[in-house]
Formats: C-alpha cells, sequence, structure tokens
C-alpha cells in the first residue's frame, strides 16, 4: 500500500433550479401609496377651481366671438305731411254696441302721422250719443284727433244739437270747438246761439250740452220771444 494515496472523491446528484422571485421592499410599497393617495386628494381639491376657471375661459370665448347686432338704424323723423288722402268720401265709425257714433263727409281728407290728426274740407260731421241724440256740424275746413272725438271747425261753423230735453240748439261761428264725448262747444269769436225762437249774440261762449249751461263772452246781445234786449 502507498503511502502518499488519493483522498476520496465526493459526488452530489444534480439539484433542480429554482426560480426565486425578489419582493420589494415594504417600505417602498407603502411610499408608493401614499404618493397615490396625496395625487387623489390634489386632484379632489383643485379640480372644482380648474373647471370654473374652464367655465369662465368658455364664456370670456364665446363673448368675444358672437357677432354684434348691429344697431338699427334711427327712425326717421316723423313726416308733418299728410301720410295719405282721400278726395269725395264718407266715412261711418260704430261704438261697440254696433250703433252709429260719428259719421264724417267732405271734398278732401288728409291723414297727419306727426299728430294723428284728421284735416277735412267742406266737412260734415253728425254725431250720435247713447241715448240716441244726434249732433250735426258743419265747417269750410275741420280738425279733428285721431278718434274724431274733438274737433275744431273753422270758417262758417255751424254746430246743430238736440238738447236733453229734446230743443234744437244752433251755434254759428267763424270757429267752434266742439268734444264729441263731453258735448262741449267753445270759441273766443263772435258767436250767434239760436234756440228756438230766442237768438243770442256774444263775443265768445262756452257751452255745456249735457247740464244746459251756457257762459257767454261780452259784449252780449239777446232776443227773447220778440223782445229784444242789450246790456
Amino acid at each position: 500500500m502507498s503511502a502518499s494515496a488519493a483522498p476520496p472523491e465526493l459526488h452530489l446528484p444534480d439539484l433542480p433550479e429554482v426560480q426565486v422571485a425578489l419582493r420589494p421592499h415594504a417600505s417602498a410599497q407603502r411610499q408608493r401609496r401614499g404618493l397615490s393617495r396625496r395625487l387623489r386628494d390634489l386632484v379632489g381639491t383643485y379640480l372644482p377651481l380648474l373647471l370654473m376657471a374652464l367655465l369662465a375661459l368658455s364664456t370670456w370665448w364665446l363673448v368675444k366671438n358672437t357677432p354684434r347686432v348691429e344697431a338699427p338704424a334711427e327712425t326717421s323723423a316723423i313726416r308733418s305731411e299728410p301720410d295719405y288722402e282721400m278726395r269725395d268720401f264718407a266715412i261711418t265709425r260704430f261704438a261697440r254696441d254696433g250703433r252709429i257714433k260719428v259719421r264724417m263727409e267732405g271734398a278732401v281728407l288728409r291723414h297727419y302721422p306727426d299728430t294723428d290728426r284728421i284735416e277735412i274740407d267742406d266737412a260734415r260731421i253728425e254725431a250720435v250719443s247713447a241715448d240716441g241724440r244726434t249732433t250735426r256740424a258743419r265747417a269750410t275746413r275741420a280738425l279733428a284727433n285721431g278718434d274724431a272725438s274733438e274737433w275744431q271747425l273753422t270758417g262758417g261753423a255751424r254746430v246743430v244739437a238736440t238738447t236733453p230735453s229734446g230743443q234744437r240748439l244752433e251755434i254759428e261761428s267763424e270757429f267752434l270747438h266742439a268734444f264729441v264725448i263731453t258735448e262741449r262747444v267753445r270759441s273766443h269769436l263772435p258767436v250767434r246761439v239760436r234756440r228756438g225762437a230766442d237768438e243770442l249774440r256774444a263775443g265768445g261762449l262756452n257751452y255745456d250740452n249735457l247740464t244746459q249751461r251756457l257762459d257767454l263772452a261780452g259784449p252780449v246781445r239777446a232776443q227773447f220771444a220778440g223782445i229784444r234786449a242789450a246790456p
């Protein structure tokens, strides 16, 4: 037996390979979770402000880019000339109950839009009150408001009315201002008033047909049933 014998060799069988996965460190996971939570908090806090800013910006953009409406052209001045005329006309206006209220006739009618008045040459007017009494007027020229409730008669003006008591009343002058609804007649020029057989002449008058009140301006001359009187 030799003194320098070789040491014995140990042979181990081959072991199967095993995959080892390294788990992340717990502190790193906590850090990521904390960052995600802070991000959510920031979004929840500032998202409404961001939306309001976007809304304001969009509103400003819409206002700035909306086409502007052009200012309407200046209204043309209302003309003082008549806008229409009628010749040899007859106009009848009716009340709500269907009865005739006013009938106007004349040679020429002119309408003035600036004052909504009508002017009639060779005017003939007939007004019917609610109780059926008729008032007739005529003049060389008549000027009336839009609803024909007020008349200014010039040139041979004559008004013939029926009083509530049924008497006939005539008023003549170069100017008469007649109010159809209130049945009043005024004049600042000399007038002649006839009532039955009585006649009055005065420098002017203010007559209320409903109350039968007659105010005369001097000088006044009167003739009553064959009796002549003067102040």
